[in-house]
């Protein structure tokens, strides 16, 4: 089945036309949908082609777009350009060196040819133009190839725009402008042009597999461009490759990472390194299922980016180069206060030597000037790095890393006195932060900075009573008492780090129950944004933790209301699945650089990390009768259901009856069964 698509695949990288009807085949790859959440304002996604936690992103741009250049029913292409910050916020991040081919003497966006778009991990394909060109865009690691295949014989204009930019562009400087060697270095702003990121690309130009000798021009915008006399069924290249270092380290990598690989090759090479990452969770099921659970973890598994080269030297946040230790990798292009509850514990999970790299990445940032959004000498496309302590302790604590992270506890603590505090959220968000620092210390032989933490974080109880124990009329209102986004209700559960608390002293355990229960039979809960996407799980510690198997499967599975976007509540509710493959998420809601996402994956494998930071999982009902995890050094985790009813009975861990619904990190990682009997 795998060489079948494989071959399929291929057919449509040479624009060989594929026979209709074939079955789809189960490798999870080949069940992965690019083009979910590419529609309009439900998901902020493209179809670019990438592998895993690639830097290149090489997607068209079309018109009208979405934050990331593109929209899935738009009839007009502007380009290809090289990255983007998939599901993020503002305006978006990325779109560097902006190409465009057609043919000379049209200019404008080109019609795309309806139906013609096609995509799958690591390429995408598509005809356009008044004059047709076929492009194929595969991408490896940091490289990538545009290729296009003209229709009929004619001069063809290939343009580079290092101007393009979803945030604002800051400057660049081109440094190679012939066909043989292309080179540009640019700096651009970060999403919500909260900081500046730096890249250097470099390229050549190739026509029916040999070098081109074409001069380019710079125009007075800074366009290069080439023109090349093509015959019918021609078909030009530009490969690239991208370095934070400079433009000699990126044209090394052209040479050593893509060097003579064709546009098939490279696909099939990132075809199986996702194949082999999206293989490490068999997920069985219907194909429906199936596919949407893949396409999640796909995208779930994107970011951060590995940003050090063939030689392992990287730029840090502050400016400064860097080298890794040889078998090691440093990451950047943070989307933190988004994902660090569900996509950084997912990678550690499913890709746990990634997780151990990024555990590194994130004490080099606390030692190299990090910025609570992105600073103005990024390696790479960062959107914020808020909660990176909270983030850093939960990979600690699963034994993930090389690097010890009490070489971050100064900076992590001296982060926090910086941090704002004005408004509830804000309090309970540095509570979280503080509570990480107090933890990380104690865990690493520092008692009287583990002290000290403590009385800090447990201070924010006082504002927590005040504000959240009894809630006043503007309990519903979004953006109440200035909070950043939500509303008080959704906030209020947002303490994970203090539960035994909340539901001990604050509340006592009945309140707890019932407000809960109230809480999502008033349509209070969000399920849009990540202030209170734990809240479901929730119910796995209370007295019916039952309630949480079929409230789980119902936000997963079906149609529920949509009550909030970000800025307001709506009048009426908005009436969708949350999660599709078509056309995606529900509206308004972006997948937050894979947080979305994982929050799906974790719903349908039934575990849950309820509190990140702290080794352990809640356990709720799967969406598949098996699912099966590899955790390496030939272990495998294999979590089955018996029984046909919609809530969990007991739990057998190894065949032994499990108390309560908790497993953690460490008992999964050493392999076995979990049985799960239905009731």
């Amino acid at each position: 089945m795998m060489v079948r698509r494989l071959a399929i695949l291929l057919c449509a990288l040479v624009s060989v036309g594929a026979a209709r009807g074939e079955a789809r085949p189960r490798a999870p790859v080949d069940l992965v949908d690019p083009f979910m959440g590419s529609s309009g304002d439900r998901g902020q996604l493209s179809p670019a082609a990438a592998a895993p936690f690639g830097m290149v992103q090489l997607a068209p741009d079309t018109t009208p777009a979405n934050h990331i250049g593109y929209d899935r029913d738009a009839a007009l292409l502007r380009g290809f350009s090289h990255t983007r910050a998939q599901g993020v916020g503002c305006n978006g991040g990325g779109g560097d060196l902006l190409i465009s081919a057609r043919y000379a003497g049209e200019a404008g966006p080109s019609p795309i040819d309806p139906g013609s778009q096609r995509a799958g991990a690591g390429w995408y394909h598509v005809r356009y133009g008044r004059t047709s060109i076929t492009a194929d865009l595969v991408a490896g690691q940091s490289v990538a190839i545009s290729r296009f295949t003209v229709a009929r014989a004619g001069r063809i204009v290939l343009s580079l725009d290092p101007r393009h930019s979803y945030s604002k562009h800051i400057g660049h400087e081109w440094l190679g402008t012939s066909a043989g060697d292309v080179r540009v270095q640019l700096a651009n702003a970060t999403v919500c042009s909260r900081g500046v990121y730096r890249l250097a690309i470099a390229g050549r130009l190739l026509r029916n597999g040999q070098p081109v000798s074409a001069a380019g021009t710079v125009d007075a915008d800074g366009v290069l461009g080439f023109a090349i006399d093509a015959g019918a069924g021609d078909r030009i290249e530009l490969r690239t490759a991208l370095s934070t270092i400079d433009a000699r380290s990126a044209r090394t990598t052209l040479a050593a990472e893509l060097g003579a690989r064709s546009v098939a090759q490279l696909a099939a090479g990132t075809r199986e390194a996702w194949n082999r990452l999206l293989s490490r969770i068999a997920f069985d099921g219907d194909p429906a299922r199936r596919a949407l659970f893949y396409t999640c973890l796909y995208r779930a598994l994107q970011m951060p980016a590995r940003v050090d080269d063939g030689a392992g030297v990287y730029r840090r946040s502050g400016g400064a180069p860097g080298r890794v230790p040889p078998g090691h990798h440093r990451y950047a292009g943070w989307s933190l206060w988004d994902n660090y509850r569900t996509q950084v514990p997912l990678i550690a999970f499913a890709a746990p030597d990634v997780a151990g790299d990024i555990a590194d990445s994130l004490v080099d940032l606390f030692q190299s000037e990090k910025a609570q959004w992105a600073g103005p000498n990024e390696p790479f496309l960062s959107v914020r790095t808020e909660h990176a302590g909270i983030a850093l302790l939960d990979l600690h604590r699963k034994r993930l890393g090389s690097i010890d992270p009490a070489r971050a506890l100064d900076a992590m603590a001296a982060e926090t006195t910086a941090l704002p505090r004005e408004t509830p959220d804000q309090q309970i968000e540095l509570a979280y932060d503080q509570w990480a620092v107090a933890q990380l210390a104690a865990d690493r032989g520092r008692p009287a900075l583990a002290t000290d933490f403590t009385r800090r974080w447990q201070g924010y109880r006082t504002m927590w009573g005040r504000v959240f124990r009894d809630l006043g009329a503007d309990a519903d209102t979004v953006k109440a008492r200035g909070l950043y986004q939500g509303t008080l209700w959704q906030y209020r559960w947002a303490p994970v780090f203090d539960l035994d608390w909340m539901r001990g002293t604050a509340l006592g355990g009945a309140r707890f129950d019932r407000e809960l229960d109230e809480f999502f039979a008033r349509g209070l809960f969000n399920m849009t944004n990540e202030p209170d996407i734990h809240a479901p799980f929730l119910f796995a510690l209370t007295a019916r933790p039952q309630t949480a198997d079929r409230l789980v499967a119902r936000l997963r599975d079906l149609p529920i209301d949509h009550w909030y976007e970000n800025q307001r509540k709506y009048e009426k509710p908005i009436v969708q699945r949350s999660f599709s493959l078509s056309p995606g998420f529900a509206e308004g809601m972006d997948d937050d650089g894979g947080a979305m996402s994982a929050w799906y994956v974790w719903a349908s494998i039934g575990l849950y990390p309820l509190v990140p930071g702290e080794p352990w999982y809640t356990v709720t009902l799967p969406a598949a009768p098996r699912v099966a995890i590899d955790v390496g050094q030939g272990r495998r985790f294999v979590i089955r259901t018996r029984g046909r009813g919609d809530q969990i009975g007991s739990l057998l861990l190894n065949g032994r009856r499990l108390d309560g619904r908790r497993l953690t990190h460490g008992q999964i990682m050493r392999g076995g069964t979990l049985t799960i009997i239905r009731e």
